[in-house]
């Protein structure tokens, strides 16, 4: 228990804290290197033994300083104190770029070798580090710290920054905005007819096992969880592959986990599935599916036993399945990478993918304030890749091109039988 008089003091020293430091953020500003000087001083003199110290924490001010204006108001006092400069002309120490005239640019080139310097400099080609930096700088002759380079930098308007995915491949399609809106044109009158839209893709192949996981999460201080040195692929686990499919009206979504390859039969068999287990209960009345999709990989728009795949499927389903494609090199804007993959991998984050079961846990218990809700199951089915489709094959394929860039945009119809070539487009008309 705390005394009386104890207690007193404390809150005396609490008080006069929040004062003295009121009073300098609203002073501050108005007053001089010398007049703050003396203000400090003036505060510890009048709160006597400590006021030093007090006033020192809560203005930042260094103690030396203000000892220095209660020995000059003490020497002096108040009406001799000195009026004017604060320096003599010339006085203080001047600024780097004043004495070492051609610092900032030879700072600028170094930074920006590219641009403004020598496109071979070494620094092109290392970590432009402060200390690097200051390094170079001393090497040109220049007398330079990192601190002081760190300063320079901020004067600049230099800052650490990170790459910044914004490049969508050597050039972008012309109708790359048009086929965005095409598709938002055709999801929107789906979506209004009651119709399911979905967005699929494949999501990056993951170590299963003890193997490090990026990012960070929460454990006893000192006590990470530990993981392999190497990420040698264990011979029984192996890898996953998770195909998502999701639903961007009903915030829902599926994922299949792989085990065996990323083919055209495996990213058909994860549809099939997400209609079995979500879709075929939340759209008990379709008639149609509309899939948005990547323009590359077990999905392309080139890709035959997709499109081969994509017929068994609505002949099984007796469903119109109409398939829009994103333009090359513009993957990122599919739905399904930043409503559904983006949680997925922070909801596993700083994890060991230890065991399909841990997969299938963390995917399934990924959920995010809009209310998403995710399903997932391992698929251990075997699918082969360099699957040969044939023209006859594809022949079987009831696939109507779209006016707008029918390679993107197509609709394949159920129960077309083999007696009805005439209605039959050829794979090799629609590619080119």
């Amino acid at each position: 228990m705390i005394d009386g008089p104890t207690k007193d003091r404390g809150e005396r020293a609490s008080k006069a804290f929040a004062t003295v430091r009121a009073k300098f953020e609203m002073l501050r500003s108005v007053l001089d290197e010398r007049a703050q000087r003396w203000w400090a001083a003036s505060e510890a003199l009048v709160y006597g033994r400590g006021g030093v110290t007090l006033v020192h924490e809560a203005t930042g001010m260094s103690r030396s300083t203000v000892r220095m204006g209660v020995r000059e108001i003490a020497r002096k006092g108040p009406d001799e104190m000195p009026r004017g400069r604060l320096r003599q002309p010339g006085g203080g120490r001047k600024r780097l770029t004043e004495k070492q005239p051609g610092l900032l640019l030879a700072l600028d080139k170094l930074v920006d070798p590219a641009t403004r310097g020598d496109p071979m400099s070494p620094l092109r080609w290392t970590s432009k580090s402060v200390a690097k930096l200051a390094a170079a700088l001393q090497a040109e002759g220049f007398k330079v710290g990192p601190d002081s380079v760190a300063t320079l930098l901020k004067q600049k308007h230099y800052s650490l920054q990170a790459n910044r995915k914004t490049l969508e491949g050597a050039t972008a399609h012309p109708d790359r905005d048009a086929q965005f809106q095409y598709i938002a044109d055709r999801s929107a009158e789906f979506m209004a007819a009651g119709q399911p839209v979905i967005s699929v893709d494949t999501k990056k192949k993951e170590l299963v096992g003890a193997f490090r996981n990026g990012g960070r999460e929460y454990q006893p201080k000192g006590s990470p969880e530990p993981v392999k040195t190497h990420d040698f692929k264990d011979p029984e686990l192996g890898k996953i592959i998770p195909h998502g499919v999701y639903d961007p009206a009903a915030n829902v979504g599926w994922v299949s986990v792989g085990i065996d390859h990323d083919t055209a039969d495996f990213a058909i068999e994860s549809l099939r599935r997400w209609w079995k287990t979500m879709g075929s209960q939340a759209y008990p009345k379709a008639e149609r599916l509309l899939i948005t999709a990547d323009c590359g990989g077990s999905n392309g728009y080139r890709t035959r036993a997709w499109k081969l795949g994509l017929q068994h499927l609505a002949d099984e389903l007796g469903l119109e399945v109409g398939v829009c494609h994103f333009p090359p090199g513009t993957s990122k804007w599919n739905k399904i990478e930043h409503r559904l993959f983006c949680h997925i991998t922070q909801n596993w984050r700083g994890r060991p993918l230890v065991s399909h079961e841990v997969v299938l846990n963390l995917i399934t218990n990924t959920t995010t304030t809009k209310g998403l809700r995710v399903q997932a199951a391992l698929d251990t089915g075997h699918y082969p890749t360099a699957v040969k489709i044939t023209d006859e094959q594809m022949a079987t394929v009831s696939l109507s091109p779209a006016e707008f860039h029918g390679e993107w945009n197509y609709t394949i119809r159920p129960g077309l039988t083999a007696a009805q070539p005439s209605s039959r487009v050829n794979e090799k008309n629609l590619v080119g």
